[in-house]
């Protein structure tokens, strides 16, 4: 199961990208929220919180391994929050790139409560909570402007 976590903390090896492996690992998320998203929101959902406590797990495992705390490595905290950010949404070019211009402006710069929470939890959870914060901040933005404009675009046809 170590081992396992250990992997899952880096989703597979994305996060040992040497450039910005947080960049990457939300890149490598869409096609597991064009997936997910086509699967149903059942099926979404549950993918979501089952990955944010193995997410956890995962980046404590990691933690415990290495050493210091929030590694660059460890990116199962941008695929949650990437797919928090994009949960109940139209799967479109346009939403999928300002969702992720979005998540990955909120997780570099922490504004208010998100760098706050990074700051000051620690362990697994500590890497998690500041992209799960992010990720819920972007989806708010993104369900108004779904729900306000049309900058979204159209659905793309499902099955």
């Amino acid at each position: 199961m170590r081992k396992f976590l250990l992997k899952l903390a880096t989703f597979f090896g994305v996060g040992l990208s040497p450039k910005a492996p947080g960049t990457v690992a939300t890149v490598a998320t869409i096609p597991l929220v064009l997936l997910l998203n086509w699967a149903g929101p059942i099926a979404y959902i549950a993918a979501t919180i089952i990955l944010l406590p193995l997410g956890i797990l995962a980046a404590q495992a990691y933690e415990d391994t290495h050493g210091g705390h929030d590694h660059s490595q460890i990116v199962i905290d941008e695929v949650v929050g990437f797919l928090i950010a994009m949960i109940w949404l139209p799967m479109t070019w346009q939403a999928i790139l300002i969702g992720f211009v979005l998540f990955r402006l909120l997780d570099i710069t922490k504004p208010l409560f998100i760098g706050y929470l990074d700051k000051k939890i620690q362990g697994g959870l500590g890497v998690m909570i500041d992209d799960v914060a992010a990720g819920i901040v972007v989806s708010l933005i993104m369900q108004f402007l779904f729900t306000n404009t049309n900058w979204l675009g159209s659905q793309i046809v499902g099955p």
